[in-house]
């Protein structure tokens, strides 16, 4: 046991918090989410689409997001924001 209780609701509710960066992001440079896919080097939209809502546990990794961040010309730690709008 360690010092910090990290509960599975709290991660996924990180998670989704990343995925609605990207989306809002994504929709400011005027991207899909089918662009956005191709742009990363993914034949089909499966990930972004996934990923952004975070469904089924799918989520963003770290060369995702640098990859998504070099696309979109933004700073990475953007993604973790939390904006309580």
């Amino acid at each position: 046991m360690t010092k910090y209780d990290f509960s599975g609701e709290e991660i996924e509710e990180f998670y989704k918090i990343v995925g609605k960066n990207v989306r809002k992001y994504r929709l400011l440079r005027g991207l899909t989410q089918l662009d956005l896919s191709f742009e990363m080097g993914n034949k089909s939209v499966s990930l972004v689409s996934a990923c952004e809502p975070c469904t089924n546990g799918k989520h963003f990794n770290i060369e995702h997001l640098y990859k998504i961040s070099k696309i979109l010309d933004i700073k990475i730690e953007k993604f973790f924001e939390i904006n309580d709008n």
